[in-house]
């Protein structure tokens, strides 16, 4: 992993978009293709298993993968060089099969059913690790279900909620975000090959059934027809990563707010090089709150990037498909990173409850005047009952009041704060279950 990246990507994904892993994704497209065409009696087997033979990444060094980069800068996509590159390869072991390399393919070809390869690897790392947060959020909701804590509105002290209820909404919501992405997933796991105008032309009688073949080869699904300029399928995926991304987000700032030291209701896990500072030896800092927030700050801007660019001309468009690798592999990797960082805090979580209840208290009884309004409505009416209850809020002198407007028992009961929690339970239950 390049240095820049250290803060914006896993190692695990940093490793699918990788040169090596991008050259042989790019590689399996052309062999599964030989293959493809041999069993279709396009190309003669014996070209088929050179090619594959030879289509391998480990054979390029250093120097050679930089050479292709270049080259692939002039020439406006990796698939050139790439195709001139293994020809050479093949040419120098068997000139008869080197004829046979790329066979009726265009280079978009190439790239979109290499990039789709890498998604499928990318989505499994993905999947994983949602697999482990949801696991880890039903845990601390059940574990918590009765922890009581401020609720909070517009940043403000609210009525009491429990943990439990917090954590449920945060597992919901990631649930329906997963729903989504995996969906798209699916839908996107369809080989690419049209040849130069999207009609396979180039091989004839053979086109539907060659195509057909190659998705066989590398286990994808076959669609109606190609989709150069169609692009709507990885949109989607983009698209809900950016959803997902800020479902993430937000467990990772009301974590981040709960870890404030004049809060300290919670922290994320710490230790081992995580969450210090170079100049206060106190700290403890929301390490992996802060690197989820920053990448789902990335990922809208990189999903309008891809929206944008979705309008390409005619059959193939100029400029629209060639800027997707990077903005895809950014998108990702960001999901990935903050979906990663998140499942760490959910599986190590600390929580203080009796700092919780002694943040309750701190509000002097202040946020239970709902549910003193809500009794001396009866009474008076709610608007009477609004306006004395702010303004004796507002003068500090509640305790004073509320004597005057209700009975010892209901005041006793007032600051109780698990008799005024609602149906907190059932939703919690309710979401989970979702």
């Amino acid at each position: 992993m390049r240095l820049i990246d250290s803060l914006a990507a896993t190692p695990a994904l940093a490793d699918i978009f990788s040169d090596a892993s991008i050259l042989q994704a790019m590689l399996d497209f052309e062999a599964a293709l030989a293959r493809a065409e041999a069993r279709t009696a396009v190309i003669p087997q014996s070209a088929a298993d050179t090619i594959t033979r030879l289509a391998q990444a480990e054979a390029f060094d250093a120097a050679q993968v930089a050479q292709l980069a270049q080259q692939s800068l002039r020439a406006g996509t990796m698939s050139i060089p790439l195709v001139k590159a293994l020809t050479d390869r093949v040419r120098s072991t068997d000139p008869e099969s080197a004829k046979f390399v790329h066979w009726g393919a265009t280079s978009q070809d190439v790239a979109d059913t290499a990039m789709v390869l890498l998604l499928r690897r990318a989505s499994a790392i993905l999947a994983a690790d949602h697999t482990r947060i949801l696991e880890a959020l039903r845990r601390l909701s059940d574990q918590h279900a009765s922890t009581v804590m401020l609720g909070r509105t517009l940043l403000q002290p609210a009525p009491p909620v429990t943990l439990g209820l917090k954590v449920a909404g945060l597992f919901a919501a990631l649930k329906r975000g997963w729903t989504r992405l995996e969906a798209a997933f699916e839908e996107t796991m369809i080989v690419e090959l049209g040849g130069a105008s999207g009609t396979l032309a180039s091989l004839g009688e053979h086109g539907i059934a060659v195509r057909a073949a190659l998705a066989t080869e590398l286990h994808l699904q076959n669609p109606d027809a190609p989709w150069h300029a169609h692009r709507d399928r990885l949109a989607a995926v983009i698209c809900a990563c950016g959803i997902y991304t800020g479902g993430l987000a937000k467990m990772a700032r009301d974590v981040s707010l709960l870890m404030q030291g004049e809060v300290g209701e919670a922290a994320e896990p710490g230790g081992d090089g995580r969450g210090g500072s170079s100049t206060m030896p106190h700290k403890r800092n929301p390490t992996a709150c802060s690197l989820t927030l920053a990448a789902a700050n990335r990922v809208p801007g990189l999903v309008a990037s891809f929206l944008f660019g979705m309008a390409q001309e005619h059959e193939r468009g100029a400029g629209g498909w060639q800027a997707e690798w990077a903005t895809i592999a950014r998108v990702i990797e960001d999901t990935g990173l903050a979906l990663a960082s998140m499942t760490e805090v959910a599986e190590g979580l600390s929580v203080d409850a009796a700092r919780m209840r002694a943040n309750i208290v701190a509000t002097g009884g202040v946020i239970f005047t709902e549910r003193a309004m809500m009794l001396l409505a009866v009474k008076i009416g709610r608007d009477a009952a609004h306006e004395l209850l702010e303004e004796a809020t507002r003068h500090a002198n509640l305790p004073d009041v509320l004597p005057q407007v209700l009975s010892p028992e209901q005041i006793q009961e007032l600051n109780i704060p698990e008799s005024y929690l609602g149906s907190a339970e059932t939703f919690r239950r309710q979401l989970l279950a979702s």
